[in-house]
């Protein structure tokens, strides 16, 4: 898979990368800012931030098989993977090859450093994501919490319907102290590792 291109920054839309250890909003959600489980929950607010004065929201939170079945049966609807390029290649990529769906790889924190990606609303521009495209875009992520900002973003940016995947590619930590219990991998949706 190729690495990104980096177009030119813009940064008054990107509220990604708020909080490393929690659910990412900061507590914009209702949480503390450090909830890892409220996302898998959901309520109203998860899909809620302020934003100029108004409320801005994402289209919701999709199951990776409601995911899934969206891609199937709406061509135009596109997947973008945001987690970065080291859990890409050491973890494996959603494949879309048996149903002719697109998938889009950006980073929307940098790694190793964590830095939310200043050029995360251009680059989907650049991969023809724009609002006036009016096309769904399903985020995914590791386990379904970097996913909302970056929905969240996508919306302000006014691109749309903007989906998040619950659970992302591999969910959260289980008991026994491994991922990979819940999420696209562990429902036997398509998958490869390079």
């Amino acid at each position: 898979m190729p690495k990104p291109e980096v177009p030119g920054g813009r940064t008054d839309l990107l509220r990604l990368g708020r909080s490393t250890d929690g659910c990412g909003c900061d507590g914009q959600c209702g949480c503390d800012g450090h909830d890892r489980d409220h996302g898998a929950e959901g309520s109203a607010a998860d899909a809620t931030v302020e934003a100029s004065g108004s409320l801005t929201t994402y289209a919701g939170d999709l199951t990776p098989q409601e995911a899934w079945e969206m891609l199937k049966n709406t061509p135009s609807a596109t997947l973008v993977d945001i987690r970065n390029e080291a859990e890409w290649r050491y973890l494996g990529v959603p494949d879309l090859g048996d149903i002719g769906g697109r998938v889009e790889f950006i980073e929307c924190t940098t790694y190793p450093d964590g830095v939310p990606n200043p050029n995360f609303i251009d680059q989907l521009a650049a991969a023809g994501l724009t609002s006036s495209a009016g096309v769904p875009v399903l985020f995914i992520c590791r386990a379904g919490h970097r996913s909302v900002d970056a929905a969240i973003a996508a919306t302000m940016a006014g691109l749309g319907p903007c989906y998040n995947v619950l659970d992302g590619f591999e969910g959260e930590l289980g008991e026994d102290g491994h991922r990979g219990h819940a999420g696209w991998r562990a429902v036997g949706l398509p998958w490869y590792q390079q």
